[in-house]
Order: structure tokens, then C-alpha cells, then sequence
């Protein structure tokens, strides 16, 4: 790792005004309260309740991802097992899985039974739709007109746009999904100075909703070449099909860790603009990996603010 846990550079004249540029300490509290409030995704696959159970704390929330394969059940189901170790569990609804009105009414009769206080909302990349929701804003109107017990409400945001929608479609999108909505979560993207400007030009269209950076874990290749062998699995793993080449580059012997990119973020967390309130991690289920980075994370930001 580099600067942000050393010791502070030394100021040679008066103190940033509040809206300059932070402070090399308030850069490093801002990174360790956005590690400290992390998320995780995770994919419905098997062993990964196990996985979690055995090495996230249950302080982390969770998503649950939606594979294409074989729909819903696999994530609400592994949702409900979630929520019943303790955790705060959200699964994804992809509204292209959602046959009607009445079977959205069941999902989330299901999920206030089972506790869950939270969804995720996305479109899905199914060809057709299943039934009468061809997009996420149809099912979160839907979700409003049939009433929700949900305390959190996720979209997504695309800081480097959606290789099948226009652009400006997709930011149009989201100006319209945001009031029905408690927060956004981006999509992967390797650039931190491309997620920051993308944010601050979400904030000028008037989303003033919460964003929190999605980010990979700490991940092995070998883990990874398999997920991107066998695409359909859900928003988090689609991104390999499309950025296989860059995503290599950052890779070590070993497998990828997110420092560089963590790194490149801190110096805009928690500042008005662009407003990046937290981190969201697409673990493809190396949870045991990605809290271990996080906790040595934790623990040299820790020292260093005591040094």
C-alpha cells in the first residue's frame, strides 16, 4: 500500500478551505469508515452460504446476485438462509424474471416473512422479458403501487455506461428509477477517476441518492476463469465478457487485489462532491479473501492514525 498510511505530509501554509482538497489524514478516516461500512455480493452458488457464515461478519451487509440460469428462487432462497444466520441479506430482482403483478406480490409477502428489509433492483439481460416487466423502473412502479415493507430500495449506476443501452438512455434511466430508490450501487469499474466524474454528473441531473462504489474483491484468477467461462450469472460477472483485456493487466501472480483502485477513490469519499458515501464489493464469492484484505486493510489504517 502506499501514502495514505504513512505518516501526514507536513502542511507548509493555512489549511484547505472545507471544499479544497482533503487532508492526507482526512483522505485515510474518510477510506477507513468506507471499509468499516463495506458490503459484499455475493453469487448463489453452492458452498456459499458456508463460506459466509464461516468468515463475514454479520456487521457486513449482503447482496445476492441473480443467476440468469436458473432464476429467482436460487437467490431468494439463499437470501432467506442469510437473513436467518443474521445478516442483512438483499437479494437482486431482475425485473425480466418477474412474471406478474401477482408473483411480485409473493416475492415480497416471502421476504417480509423471512425478514429481509432490503432488494436490489435491476432490468436483467434476459432477451425477452418473462412476463410484464420489461425494465427495473416498470418493477420498482410496480413494488410502489402494490405496496413494500422494504427499508432499502438498490439501483445500479453505470459509471462507464452499458454496452447495450445508449448512454444518455441509461443516465435518463436513472434520473427516473431515483425516486423510487434509497441508493445506488456502480457497476465495476477500474478507473477511480471515471467513477468520480461519472458521480458528479449524476449529482448535476439531480440524483442526490447515496452512492456506493462497486468494487472486486480480493479474488483469485482461477476463481475468476471459471465464473467468466460460464457467463449468466448476473450483473457482477458479465462485466468479464466485456473487459477481459483490461481486467488482466491488474492481476498479480496470485490473483487481484483492489488497493491501486481503493487508493485512487479515498481522496473523494465522503466529500460533497462527488458524494461516494461507501464500497460495495462483487466478491464472486472469495469472501474469505476479500475479508481478510479488508481486515489487514483495517488494521494498518488503524495503526497509522495512532502512529
Amino acid at each position: 500500500m502506499s501514502g495514505l498510511v504513512g505518516s501526514p505530509v507536513g502542511m507548509t501554509g493555512p489549511p484547505p478551505p472545507a471544499d479544497g482538497p482533503p487532508t492526507r489524514r482526512g483522505a485515510r478516516t474518510a477510506l477507513e469508515r468506507a471499509l468499516r461500512a463495506a458490503s459484499y455480493e455475493v453469487l448463489p452458488l453452492r458452498g456459499a452460504e458456508e463460506s459466509v457464515v464461516e468468515h463475514v461478519p454479520r456487521t457486513v451487509p449482503l447482496t445476492v446476485t441473480v443467476t440468469e440460469a436458473k432464476g429467482l428462487v436460487p437467490t431468494l432462497e439463499l437470501a432467506e438462509r442469510l437473513a436467518g444466520h443474521g445478516f442483512t441479506a438483499t437479494p437482486h430482482l431482475a425485473a425480466r424474471l418477474v412474471r406478474d403483478a401477482a408473483q411480485l406480490a409473493d416475492v415480497v409477502a416471502r421476504l417480509r416473512a423471512a425478514g429481509v428489509s432490503g432488494v436490489f433492483v435491476v432490468g436483467g439481460d434476459a432477451t425477452e422479458p418473462t412476463g410484464t416487466f420489461p425494465d427495473a423502473l416498470s418493477l420498482l412502479e410496480a413494488l410502489e403501487t402494490t405496496g413494500h415493507h422494504f427499508e432499502t430500495v438498490g439501483i445500479g449506476g453505470y459509471p462507464e455506461g452499458h454496452g447495450h443501452i445508449d448512454p444518455e438512455l441509461i443516465e435518463r434511466a436513472l434520473e427516473r428509477k431515483a425516486p423510487h430508490a434509497t441508493h445506488v450501487i456502480t457497476q465495476l469499474c477500474f478507473s477511480a477517476a471515471t467513477t468520480a466524474a461519472w458521480a458528479r454528473q449524476v449529482r448535476q441531473r439531480g440524483v442526490d441518492l447515496p452512492i456506493r462504489v462497486g468494487l472486486p474483491g480480493a479474488v483469485t484468477r482461477q476463481k475468476l476463469v471459471r465464473l467468466s467461462a460460464g457467463l449468466g450469472l448476473g450483473q457482477s460477472a458479465r462485466f468479464l465478457a466485456k473487459q477481459q483485456s483490461v481486467f488482466w493487466r491488474f492481476f498479480l501472480p496470485h490473483g487481484y487485489r483492489p488497493d491501486c483502485l481503493v487508493e485512487g477513490l479515498a481522496p473523494t469519499l465522503g466529500r460533497p462532491e462527488p458524494d461516494l458515501q461507501g464500497f460495495h464489493f462483487f466478491t464472486f464469492n472469495e469472501v474469505a479473501r476479500t475479508e481478510a484484505w479488508r481486515q489487514e486493510w483495517l488494521a494498518r489504517l488503524s495503526d497509522a492514525g495512532t502512529g
